[in-house]
């Protein structure tokens, strides 16, 4: 492909930076001021990574089929999403193993238009019934070395995040055997301070989606959030709709959590489309006033988009744009791996994204080859 070049103003490092002119084909290929380019209306910034969406457009990664991976990351990449991790719910061997093979062909063959699959985070099977949420109680079990293998088998390689219930039976021997090669959540548990720590201890690193499906944070049991925020070598999600988390509490983790927190969306199949009730595995979820939740009220992922979680950081949360931004582009990609992502920098994949002053997105960008936002 021939060289690109536009210019404009540019989240560069960890700043903003006027006038800049960004070359690139499938990488970044020259960064200067005063260069020639065409000037672009927006702010330019790398493209946003998604470590756990379900689905979106109608379609979910557990639907098994590349055709309904494809149409989630297809829709995600229209909103900003230039990379994802496909996300599993509890289920069966099955299902969790097709859905794993359906989007490792995905990210093998890369088509045009779609957000590009750098991981595959499998939320449970392995996780506490009391905190299941919206998951099916029915596909909860003890945490299984031999399934987790031919699951990461079904992935062809791609990295791993594997969400677990660190109490559960089996889960400190998954965790001592899996930490050097896959990313290890805690998720979906009933964790006790104690335990949480100790987890981290064995090797996990990560938390999903912090105070939601856990225990609260109390004064005499801080649980899984107050392991947050004293390991200082644990990432943690968090869910920007509004809804998940109050704007007060987002403000105050992500300064408490500095450099460690990374935005995601949770998506579900009805993200982008009407309100309706929608199907979540063996769940019916109805949606409405921007909410996904199960007949009983208990929230079942959201239809929340990552620039759009952004734009919650900065206007309901009150943080700066350039605090924001490394939240949903450069955490992320330290946390998957994925070392040539997340920067505008020379060498790295060109996956950019223009976005106007009120959050709409402009044009996108996925190693350089252009997203029909139509």
């Amino acid at each position: 492909m021939s060289p690109i070049r536009i210019r404009g103003r540019a989240f560069i490092g960890d700043a903003f930076v006027d006038d800049v002119s960004i070359e690139f084909d499938q990488h970044i290929l020259a960064l200067g001021r005063g260069m020639e380019g065409e000037r672009v209306d927006g702010v330019i910034l790398p493209g946003f990574i998604d470590l756990h969406v379900h689905g979106g457009a109608g379609s979910d990664f557990m639907d098994g089929t590349v055709e309904a991976a494809e149409t989630v990351a297809r829709a995600h990449a229209k909103t900003g999403t230039t990379s994802l991790a496909a996300t599993t719910l509890s289920g069966s061997r099955e299902a969790i193993r097709s859905a794993a093979t359906a989007a490792s062909r995905l990210a093998r063959h890369r088509h045009a238009g779609c957000a590009e699959i750098i991981a595959i985070h499998f939320e449970g099977p392995y996780i506490s019934a009391k905190r299941a949420g919206a998951q099916d109680p029915r596909s909860i079990r003890a945490a299984d070395i031999q399934e987790v293998e031919e699951l990461l088998g079904a992935a062809h390689g791609l990295p791993a995040i594997i969400t677990l219930a660190p109490e559960i039976e089996g889960a400190h021997q998954l965790i001592e055997k899996f930490r050097d090669s896959v990313v290890i959540s805690i998720g979906h548990t009933d964790a006790s301070f104690g335990d949480a720590i100790d987890a981290i201890a064995r090797g996990a690193r990560h938390i999903a989606h912090l105070f939601n499906a856990m225990r609260p944070l109390h004064h005499r049991e801080p649980g899984v959030v107050g392991a947050a925020l004293l390991s200082e070598e644990v990432s943690a999600e968090l869910i920007a709709d509004g809804v998940h988390v109050h704007p007060a509490i987002l403000r105050h983790f992500a300064r408490a959590l500095s450099g460690r927190v990374c935005l995601v969306t949770d998506a579900m199949r009805a993200c982008g489309m009407p309100p309706g009730t929608y199907r979540l595995y063996e769940h019916d979820v109805t949606v409405d006033d921007g909410a996904a939740r199960l007949a009983d009220g208990t929230l079942a992922g959201s239809v929340l988009t990552m620039i759009k979680a952004v734009q919650n950081m900065v206007e309901l949360a009150g943080l700066p744009l350039e605090m924001v931004v490394p939240m949903a582009t450069s955490i992320p990609a330290r946390i998957a791996g994925a070392s040539r992502k997340g920067r505008i920098d020379i060498g790295y994949e060109s996956d950019l994204i223009v976005v106007s002053e009120r959050f709409e997105l402009k044009r996108a960008f996925v190693r350089g080859r252009e997203i029909d936002l139509a």
